[in-house]
């Protein structure tokens, strides 16, 4: 794409603005005489003086926020660096990501975003996306006609039901979020709240608003488009893949993305423990769209490998929700998505007794509830088992599963955020990034 910006526009346009890094042929090419310093320096140069003001935070939250006004051309009091330069350098800002990923990657990803989005409306400066309401129902496609990108490949969008993270992942993405209203009481009694003061509608009017959109999708970007669901409640997330899924480009990260990285590291971890996903017997904690679509790819997975029908590699899966362990006893009472792992046993109610009655060799954590991982648990999963591997968890700090790891001094611990490392046995477990892992978000033990 040929860039005819010049100026002040130029200076305010966060794909092409390079700030003080301008060259002086540059500067006399597009007119910015005057409108930057006289000095010239290198990006290498603008990268090392906002990562220097970055580290200068204590809050991860301000860290995110600088790091968001460098991206957006958010307010720019935060940050000691020339104004166009933070305002809108996006190119800098994917700079400071690739070079320093351990270190800013858990900034603009989880788990800070996840008090990002809890607190969005006290932070919010400038949109970054489109937001479509029930107040444009029958006006969707002219909504999208006002998005100035033509060459959209991909859009992200989300209801805001269950959600925790949502980025911009570049000028051919579009993010939007459809908003329905909220049953956050605390959302509609907060003065800074910028979303529909409604409750949240559902039903036929609902289900009206999300055909318009995809019928409009298709219309403005093509058949090729991908539609990407995110954070969708339980109810209206397996809904809509399977209705647009034969009709459109669909995929739902919380199902079928982090089901892939879990796979991904248990088929890792598998090199160093020894056998095959088929040798060992999974016990989930949480039965939503994570856990259910982790225990899905793992089952396929597993078919694959051996031959067998996914019907019988899924009896090496078991699922624990809020009520206890799913077995056959609940059919009637169970989701949809939840049936298939309801397999026959005797009611079990906690994931501790769910533990000594399945003797799992594979536990793995996919609910939204922190703390559950208590103890007791570890305890008697480390009772039948030796080796332990961890992925630490949640989009936010207070959901971790894990009660505390200072007990797990002593054992054969592996511990792997984003890569595995052993300790000593006579060490404290190791933590290899501050606080949770930027890449995972779920919590894994190989036992």
């Amino acid at each position: 794409m040929i860039n005819l910006l010049s100026g002040y526009t130029l200076l305010r346009d966060p794909q092409y603005n390079k700030g003080l890094a301008f060259t002086e042929k540059e500067r006399d090419a597009h007119y910015l005489r005057g409108l930057l310093p006289p000095t010239v320096i290198s990006q290498q140069l603008q990268e090392k003086q906002l990562m220097n003001n970055i580290r200068q935070y204590q809050v991860p939250l301000q860290k995110y926020m600088a790091m968001m006004e460098l991206q957006a051309g958010f307010s720019t009091h935060h940050v000691k660096i020339t104004q166009h330069e933070i305002e809108t350098n996006e190119r800098l800002f994917y700079k400071l990501l690739v070079d320093n990923v351990e270190e800013l990657l858990p900034i603009v990803y989880t788990p800070t975003v996840g008090e990002a989005c809890q607190k969005y409306g006290s932070i919010f400066k400038r949109p970054q996306g489109l937001y479509i309401s029930l107040k444009e129902k029958g006006k969707i496609l002219e909504v999208l006609k006002n998005w100035p990108e033509r060459s959209i490949q991909v859009i992200v969008v989300t209801d805001g039901e269950r959600i925790l993270g949502l980025g911009d992942l570049g000028c051919q993405c579009l993010p939007i979020t459809i908003d329905v209203g909220t049953n956050n009481e605390n959302l509609l009694n907060d003065e800074f709240y910028i979303g529909l003061r409604q409750k949240r509608t559902t039903g036929q009017e609902y289900s009206e608003l999300l055909s318009e959109f995809m019928a409009a999708v298709k219309q403005n970007y093509g058949e090729k488009v991908l539609v990407q669901f995110e954070d969708f409640a339980n109810h209206n997330a397996f809904e809509l893949l399977a209705k647009y899924g034969t009709s459109h480009l669909v995929f739902n990260d919380d199902i079928q993305g982090t089901a892939s990285v879990v796979l991904a590291g248990v088929v890792a971890a598998l090199k160093l423990i020894g056998g095959t996903l088929a040798d060992h017997t999974f016990l989930f904690l949480g039965a939503g769209e994570a856990g259910t679509g982790i225990a899905e790819l793992i089952a396929l997975e597993m078919s694959k490998q051996t031959k067998k029908p996914i019907e019988e590699t899924r009896k090496k899966i078991w699922l624990v929700d809020s009520k206890g362990l799913i077995v056959g006893s609940r059919q009637n009472s169970l989701q949809h998505f939840k049936k298939p792992w309801a397999h026959d046993h005797e009611p079990v109610g906690t994931l501790l007794e769910a533990v000594k009655v399945i003797k799992p060799t594979v536990l793995i954590g996919s609910s939204g509830v922190g703390k559950t991982f208590t103890k007791e648990v570890i305890e008697a999963v480390s009772s039948i088992n030796e080796v332990k591997l961890f992925f630490p968890p949640s989009h936010i700090q207070s959901y971790l599963a894990i009660e505390s790891l200072s007990y797990l001094a002593c054992r054969n611990l592996l511990l792997w955020p984003s890569r595995i490392q052993l300790r000593n046995p006579s060490a404290q477990p190791k933590r290899l990034t501050n606080g949770v892992s930027p890449l995972l978000q779920c919590l894994v033990l190989i036992l």
